[in-house]
């Protein structure tokens, strides 16, 4: 990450800003009072710069327990005439959507801003969902930013309709934007000077039917006046002079349009509109610029959002134009020129140069030959232990098991050598769907969930599985942090607490869930008997069992090892008693662990010094370093 120097440096600096901090010192430029979110990549860095800098300048700014809660907390602080921002995923929002789509029918009363970062590609998630679609829903207004500049910018911009309009409004990034760098001139930091007062007014915000009702109709008035407000200031960016093609984009779009447009030469035939809000649309000044061009191409990243209010548009204002979308720029995955340089080439009739080849499929083709990398579990990761000890204890007993699993590092598990993985949705999801399987098959259900995920949305479907003594093994992983998006704290970890977090297996007892144990991820051999056991109970009591298996994530402890001053001790391997065997490297897989010369050894400037190894070596090969 950035540091602090820069994102609290003064007026008229020129630093160097990832997308997500670019949108962290907006918000100090807005001077936002509140912050909040819970972690998801492409998201995360807007609110861990903000928490590291909260206290320089006087702002609340916090991870919550999920999404939902993160929105709330942010309509709190608006409804109290303060300016808030939450931060999440574009899945994240589906976990606030129900107070999210609400919130337009209260209106808000201090700017409120809500940062999502969709995944094109789906670099670190399960869908590929476009934002977008939730501003339409809810008419709710979504902004978008191309570039780091934009991105500091655009938070401002955002905070200044929102008051206006009293509407939340959406600042939708993609994991290109909120993860590339770029040069940002800093404006002025000013600190809030705003009181929380939460005036009362039931009439407005307790969304009874009755009440709700006549917010339907303000929600529209609130929704037009944003339409005028939008067409009124022009908030759009136009370039080039030509008529031939029409270009209106948006967003990480617009770089690639850019790129596209000089490597082709083709100044002098296209003219780019760039809309800085995607929803609602400037409709008038579309309409103009149509108008002007022969022929428009729309281009976007993902779901033809803009496309189709477009055309909606040129009906309204009876304009006949040949219109292009996504039957030439792809309906998946991120945007990149090569797209762009096919579909102006075919738009234009130019046949594409050979000195354009870099962008030409058969320079991906070296791909095919490389040799694949799954993502694979740090090296000391108390997750390949648990895992290792469940497969063990499986086997042992014969079970023939379902493996239902969930968000986070351990739903690498689906990898060799653990081949754990039968479904996995969303959040919370690993308990859900397997105690939904557990009282429909006849086969073992074991159900994986973190401990973050478990605060987030797994104690629903554990009460559910409680209540209907549904008989699963349900694996809590512990390892202490939000592992997965880089080590942020829970309610587990007690950094809100004085150091005393909410431990997972008193809300487990508090249930009435009989079969609760807690097991040191690292002690292997202990921990195949423990769930031996639990597999028993389970099978023969029809009840659920939760094992909560706990150690702290390896790059957490290696932090926290050096904040002591402690040294870590790794392991290695005793030759004259190593056989060959490859145990080690074929069942554990622990990255600090090769093999050459028919003999295992340890990298130890990997090795994190967890012990599990020395373990599950048959022949007692792996000894600790003197």
């Amino acid at each position: 990450m950035v540091m602090r120097e820069e994102i609290l440096g003064s007026s008229g600096m020129k630093v160097y800003l990832l997308g997500n901090e670019a949108i962290a010192r907006g918000a100090l430029e807005a001077s936002v009072d509140v912050a909040s979110g819970y972690p998801g990549t492409p998201s995360t860095e807007v609110l861990e710069t903000l928490i590291e800098v909260s206290d320089s300048v006087g702002i609340r700014a916090t991870w919550a327990v999920n999404e939902k809660v993160a929105y709330e907390n942010g309509i709190a602080a608006s409804l109290s005439g303060l300016r808030a921002l939450v931060t999440m995923k574009h899945v994240g929002l589906n976990v606030a959507a129900d107070s999210f789509v609400s919130s337009a029918y209260t209106g808000v009363v201090g700017g409120f801003v809500i940062v999502v970062a969709d995944d094109s590609s789906m670099h670190s998630s399960q869908n590929e969902q476009d934002t977008r679609f939730y501003g339409q829903l809810a008419r709710i207004p979504v902004i978008e930013p191309s570039n780091a500049q934009e991105c500091k910018d655009f938070v401002k911009i955002a905070f200044d309709i929102s008051e206006k309009t009293e509407l939340p409004v959406i600042l939708r990034t993609t994991t290109r934007v909120s993860h590339s760098r770029g040069v940002v001139v800093l404006g002025e930091i000013k600190k809030s000077e705003r009181k929380p007062l939460f005036n009362r007014n039931p009439n407005r915000f307790q969304l009874l039917p009755s009440i709700a009702k006549k917010n339907r109709i303000l929600l529209l008035e609130r929704f037009n006046k944003l339409r005028d407000l939008i067409e009124a200031e022009k908030l759009i960016k136009e370039l080039g002079d030509g008529s031939k093609i029409g270009i209106i984009t948006a967003g990480a779009a617009y770089p690639n349009v850019i790129e596209a447009v000089e490597k082709l030469d083709l100044w002098s035939d296209v003219k780019i509109l760039k809309l800085m809000f995607t929803y609602p649309l400037p409709a008038r000044i579309i309409a103009d610029f149509i108008r002007s061009v022969d022929k428009v191409l729309i281009v976007e990243e993902l779901d033809p959002v803009i496309e189709n209010n477009v055309k909606s548009i040129m009906i309204d204002h009876r304009i006949m134009k040949e219109v292009h979308g996504k039957d030439l720029i792809p309906e998946f995955y991120e945007l990149t020129p090569r797209h762009l340089i096919i579909a102006l080439s075919r738009l234009i009739g130019m046949k594409v140069s050979k000195d354009y080849s870099f962008y030409d499929n058969t320079n991906y083709e070296i791909e095919k030959f490389l040799p694949p990398r799954p993502p694979a579990f740090c090296a000391g990761c108390p997750h390949r232990s648990t895992l290792y000890a469940l497969k063990r204890a499986l086997s042992i007993m014969r079970v023939k098991y379902i493996y239902s699993n969930d968000i986070g590092c351990y739903s690498l598990s689906i990898n060799p050598p653990f081949g754990f993985g039968d479904v996995l949705y969303s959040m919370g999801a690993g308990v859900g769907v397997g105690q939904g399987l557990a009282v429909l098959q006849d086969q073992f259900v074991v159900a994986a969930v973190g401990d973050s995920t478990f605060y987030h949305a797994a104690i629903p479907a554990l009460i559910n599985a409680a209540y209907n003594n549904s008989p699963l093994l349900v694996l809590v992983m512990d390892n202490g942090v939000t592992a997965m998006t880089g080590q942020q704290y829970h309610p587990g970890t007690g950094v809100l607490l004085g150091g005393q977090g909410i431990p997972i297996e008193n809300i487990v007892k508090s249930l009435g869930i009989e079969y609760v144990t807690v097991i040191n991820s690292f002690d292997v051999k202990n921990n195949v008997n423990v769930m031996r056991d639990a597999i028993k109970y389970v099978l023969e009591k029809k009840k659920p069992a939760v094992i909560i298996s706990r150690g702290l994530c390896a790059l957490e402890e290696i932090n926290v090892s050096k904040l002591q001053g402690r040294i870590i001790k790794p392991y290695t391997v005793d030759n004259i008693k190593c056989t060959g065997c490859r145990v080690c490297t074929d069942y554990f897989t622990c990255p600090a662990i090769g093999f050459s010369n028919n003999k295992a050894f340890i990298d130890p400037l990997l090795c994190t010094g967890c012990g599990s190894c020395a373990q599950i070596c048959p022949y007692r090969a792996i000894v600790e370093v003197k």
